[in-house]
């Protein structure tokens, strides 16, 4: 069957059919093309190129390794791209990393120390002589080297001054990544349709991210300023520092332009003509930067919002139960402090924040029924009118309103005192989904100032932002604590005036209009539309609803809001080897990071963590939970609405820690009393996958880098609901005999599966089949039916509604969720499986702390939820796999492996296969560092 890609940014990238012979006449074209392309340049200059030595700054010792699927090289000539579309063929170093990371899913249960880099590269500073493959001066420089390996092509990048250094860092980024920079600089600027082409996709993708970050140009030059201004000389570094990064990209733009061997996608998407060259590549400003630093802040570091939704299910659960009772069941399902989630912090510290008042103030609950949500989208014409136009925009507004951000990420790292070596290990990185190319790059930055290897994101690697130093490695997994706040304003006047501290003020209107016509890239017909946004001091316009008869608008307010420039200081310290010399120093490097992140340190003596953003103190009575009115006394302590400054809590109340025995994160709950922001950090999370086998390890003692890789590697085959939650189901299966002939065959694969370790794993390399495929087939189809069985009776079908707008009830392999949509690796990280964990127990009579306000399976009685239990199971065991799953653009009705498999969701030209499911971090470090400073 031909392989097929989904319908994104540049999805329908074909040979023409209507020229029979252009594939002959493109052929032709690869030989001049070659010629002229990157990775020929670079190959002519491989021999002339000066050896780099060993590194005399690494202190390592060759274990530091790290991997990012699917390849380095993210940029493609026309001529390569046709040749992929058409023969599959790759560019050089465009996935010669996707094959390593994806064979550890099954080598990894003999991997040992010395087979790591068969799975990771080798992160050692600098590169050996024999593995020089190209060295180059970028536009002729003499203050700078990019030397690039024969392995990965990773760009290892050296200056001699600082501006050479970053001009370098930039003109290697263009290299690797300009298409995709450009993608996203107008992503963040809400221009994409415009750019790339009007396909649904597309159109949700700017529409997602533009409604949090509606900014004028105006609004980007000052978070440049105001970041500089507030940073002194640091400030100043910075700003030199991107524009000599951004000289270096444009110099590449200029340089690709002459030569021609700029990305195809340019003449794909009718920017420039492959015949005269004529068109126009944009050279990148520094408001581009910043457009981009709104998209990455969004997707990975914005936690909080939903109160609105918080809201409506409070409201559901009151007009159930009553007032008292409703709000006790809501508190039960929301598990603000669920003293059975698993932490990061373990050691029993107290972290208050975003804590429940005894006594709520200014709380403004809308009457039931308002609620609207403001339309983003006005004037659609042509093919913006259609109905997956519609649909599109639609799951952009749930994704970006939503509490439940999808983070991912994860890290383990174990202390010194429970290694085998007495040095601390650490296995860790970002899960930022999967991409062709991908979000992120590898590079090395050597330079004053400067020494670090690891992942940046594309278009703002001017600093490496995970990774390793001299003697030291970073990573950082999102958080999601709650920096968002909604507000009520009074409306006056009509329904674009608000009252501002007694005043009727007219609310700010910012648009962005998009046009589209059909490309070869994008054969969506053409169309257009106009995003408009309302904008308040109190940040933009997301709902309209009634409070106590008075009309209002509820408004959304993030810390980060206005300030997406301002985390590049702490990046800029990670960076500096004569800043981070030790545990305290790293964890003062990211307390200058605005983002909710959490941040993990090894070196070769001390481990350490930091959970940053700026969380801002609240009034004294404000619920987080709920929208307040937009009054003065509701409002974060001495908050500047011009600046969107305020108070924030010191970075002693960030959970925080040096040395403790082990640290896990998956983006669970970080410590004791540190509100979750997200729903479901329970009983059960994705999170305790990774802490019953950490803690494993570190009791036995003795941990190597293999061992943690192993028990990393494990965690990310593991269905959870499998491995914590069904052995219970099961049990009260099994509290009598069961004597079904349906059910029991079911039972006996489901145990059969748990006994054999719960996995989604195939039965053998390239296999495309999973082991017990059939228990993974029952449960994927139970899973959605027991819980609607087990709850809905109880609750009723308004609240159980309301409660899966706040937390969905499942998120398999094979579901569409998170901002990349299906088929991105990252699972269970949102679920009703602490929900069921807890009822089961308490139907089974077994104790449960912080328990759910009620028993819902089968009314609290144990027969009948038995009986609930074995119904559902029946009707899972009877749907096929074709109805369990039922097909997509990329797989056929009923193809089990397909559905949970990975791929690298194209952003442009270039296509890769799929690979077998994995839930774990996208870039990934293996470190244990020998020596320090």
């Amino acid at each position: 069957m031909p392989r097929r890609t989904p319908r994104t940014a540049l999805d329908r990238l074909r040979t023409p059919r209507r020229t029979p012979k252009f594939l002959k006449a493109a052929s032709i074209c690869v030989l001049i093309a070659g010629l002229l392309s990157p990775t020929a340049a670079a190959t002519a200059q491989a021999a002339t190129g000066t050896a780099e030595a060993a590194a005399s700054n690494d202190y390592c010792g060759g274990q530091c390794s790290d991997i990012l699927p699917p390849g380095e090289n993210g940029n493609a000539t026309l001529a390569q791209i046709l040749l992929n579309q058409a023969f599959g063929t790759q560019p050089a170093h465009a996935e010669d990393q996707l094959g390593p990371y994806a064979n550890l899913a099954t080598g990894y249960s003999t991997l040992t120390d010395a087979k790591i880099n068969n799975f990771f590269n080798d992160a050692s500073f600098g590169v050996p002589s024999d593995q020089v493959a190209s060295t180059e001066k970028p536009a002729g420089r003499g203050d700078v080297t990019i030397v690039r390996d024969k392995k990965t092509g990773v760009p290892h990048i050296t200056g001699t001054t600082r501006y050479g250094t970053e001009f370098g860092a930039g003109y290697a980024a263009a290299e690797d990544r300009l298409w995709l920079m450009d993608v996203f600089r107008h992503v963040g600027r809400g221009q994409l349709t415009s750019f790339a082409g009007g396909a649904a996709a597309n159109q949700g993708l700017e529409q997602e991210f533009w409604r949090n970050a509606p900014y004028t140009e105006a609004d980007l030059q000052a978070q440049i300023d105001n970041a500089v201004a507030a940073a002194g000389d640091r400030g100043k570094q910075a700003l030199a520092d991107v524009n000599a990064y951004l000289a270096g990209v444009n110099a590449y733009i200029d340089a690709s332009d002459s030569g021609r061997y700029f990305p195809g996608e340019y003449v794909l998407t009718g920017h420039k003509d492959s015949i005269t060259n004529a068109g126009t590549i944009e050279h990148f400003k520094v408001t581009d930067l910043v457009a981009l630093a709104s998209v990455i802040g969004a997707l990975f570091g914005s936690g909080g919002g939903g109160e609105v939704n918080n809201a409506i299910s409070l409201l559901a659960a009151q007009s159930k139960y009553g007032v008292e009772e409703g709000t006790r069941v809501w508190e039960s399902f929301r598990e603000r402090n669920d003293p059975e989630a698993v932490l990061t912090v373990h050691n029993g510290e107290s972290f208050p924040y975003a804590t429940k008042p005894s006594s709520p103030q200014g709380e403004a609950l809308p009457e039931a029924g308002s609620v609207t949500q403001e339309p983003l989208v006005h004037d659609r014409t042509g093919s913006a009118a259609t109905s997956s136009a519609a649909s599109a925009s639609k799951t952009a507004a749930t994704t970006a309103l939503t509490s439940a951000k999808r983070g991912m990420s994860n890290a383990l790292v174990v202390s010194g005192k429970y290694t085998a070596s007495g040095h601390p290990i650490a296995v860790f990185g970002p899960q930022t989904g999967y991409f062709a190319p991908q979000l992120l790059m590898l590079q090395e930055i050597q330079g004053p100032g400067i020494s670090a290897r690891g992942a940046s994101f594309a278009g703002l690697s001017m600093y490496v932002e995970l990774g390793r130093g001299q003697d030291y490695s970073w990573s950082a997994t999102t958080s999601g604590q709650d920096i968002i706040d909604t507000y009520a304003v009074e409306l006056c006047q009509d329904d674009y005036h608000y009252l501002y501290h007694g005043t009727c003020t007219a609310m700010d209107k910012v648009e962005q209009k998009n046009s589209w016509s059909p490309t070869t890239a994008d054969s969506t017909p053409a169309g257009s539309y106009t995003m408009r946004v309302w904008r308040t001091e109190y940040g933009p316009v997301e709902y309209r609803a009634t409070v106590g008869g008075k009309k209002v608008a509820y408004t959304t307010l993030r810390s980060s809001y206005l300030h997406e420039a301002d985390s590049i200081i702490g990046f800029q310290m990670l960076n500096d080897p004569d800043y981070v010399k030790g545990p305290k120093d790293f964890q003062s490097a990211v307390q200058h990071i605005n983002y909710t992140f959490n941040w993990f340190y090894a070196d070769s003596q001390h481990t350490a963590y930091y959970n940053s953003g700026d969380n801002p103190v609240r009034a004294s009575g404000v619920d987080a939970e709920f929208p307040v009115w937009a009054q003065a006394a509701y409002e974060w302590r001495n908050w500047d609405p011009a600046t969107n400054t305020a108070d924030y809590t010191p970075p002693s109340q960030h959970p925080n820690s040096v040395d403790q025995d082990y640290y896990i994160s998956w983006n669970n709950k970080q410590a004791k009393d540190y509100t979750a922001a997200p729903w479901g950090e329970g009983s059960v999370h994705r999170g305790n996958l990774l802490e019953d086998r950490v803690r494993k390890l570190v009791a036995a003692g003795g941990v190597t880098r293999s061992s943690l890789a192993k028990a990393m590697a494990d965690a990310a085959l593991a269905d959870l609901r499998a491995e914590d939650v069904l052995p219970k189901l099961l049990k009260v299966v099994g509290s009598s005999t069961v004597t079904d002939s349906t059910a029991a065959a079911a039972v006996s694969k489901l145990q059969a599966w748990v006994t054999a370790g719960a996995k989604r794993t195939e039965t053998s390399a390239g296999s495309k089949t999973y082991a017990n495929a059939d228990a993974i087939r029952i449960l994927d189809a139970w899973w959605p039916l027991l819980v609607k069985a087990e709850f809905q009776p109880g609750l009723g079908s308004d609240l159980y509604t309301a409660f899966g707008d706040n937390l969905p009830i499942d998120e398999s392999p094979s579901a569409a969720h998170g901002p990349t949509g299906s088929h991105a690796g990252s699972s269970f990280q949102y679920g009703w499986w602490s929900y069921v964990d807890k009822d089961i127990r308490a139907v089974l009579g077994e104790p449960v702390q912080g328990p759910l306000a009620q028993k819902y399976c089968g009314g609290g009685s144990l027969s009948a939820c038995r009986d609930t239990l074995i119904s559902t199971l029946k009707q899972a065991a009877g749907m096929t796999a074709s109805q369990v799953y039922p097909g997509d653009d990329q797989c056929s009705a009923g193809d089990q492996w397909c559905a949970d498999s990975i791929v690298q969701r194209t952003l442009g030209g270039i296509k890769h296969g799929r690979i077998s499911w994995q839930n774990r971090p996208t870039f990934q470090q293996v470190v244990e560092y020998t020596s320090h400073r």
